[in-house]
């Protein structure tokens, strides 16, 4: 991919990230994004805590002989396959590998999963220029819709 380092457009500018991809249970999320924000907080432009949650999914596997559901739930064979509901949960930090370990340590610990599902990517994220008064009509202070109704 380009470096977009030198991207710079009237409209703002990129800036590298990790995407950080997390699967987990609907009821969860606030449990992992507050672990989070103990070591990072989740910054995108003026905003903190800030992340994406899928609509609801499910997951689906075979554990193995000797992995925790053969462990502790009583006549599960190794093999047999479950299904449970799911989210996707994705974050994103600052591409340094320090941080990395202390948000991956946060998400590793919060998780109900000895082997949480977890992919990282690298990508370029958006920074706005930013103008909290601007006249576009599109804005929502300016679009005569205002902000769409909060949800939960």
């Amino acid at each position: 991919m380009t470096d977009l380092l030198a991207y710079k457009a009237k409209s703002g500018r990129f800036e590298p990230v990790w995407t950080i991809e997390i699967q987990t249970l609907p009821e969860d999320t606030d449990r992992i994004l507050d672990a989070v924000m103990q070591v990072h907080p989740l910054s995108f432009g003026r905003y903190q805590r800030n992340a994406s949650i899928s609509a609801l999914g499910k997951e689906t596997a075979q554990p193995e002989a000797n992995s925790t559901t053969t462990t502790h739930i009583k006549g599960f064979e190794a093999g047999m396959t479950e299904t449970y509901p799911m989210v996707e949960l994705k974050i994103s930090i600052e591409r340094d590998l320090k941080l990395l370990e202390k948000v991956m340590d946060a998400i590793i610990y919060a998780h109900h999963y000895e082997e949480p599902v977890i992919f990282l990517r690298e990508d370029w994220a958006s920074r706005a220029a930013y103008n909290p008064k601007s006249d576009n009509p599109n804005r929502w202070w300016n679009n005569g819709k205002g902000m769409p109704e909060k949800m939960e």
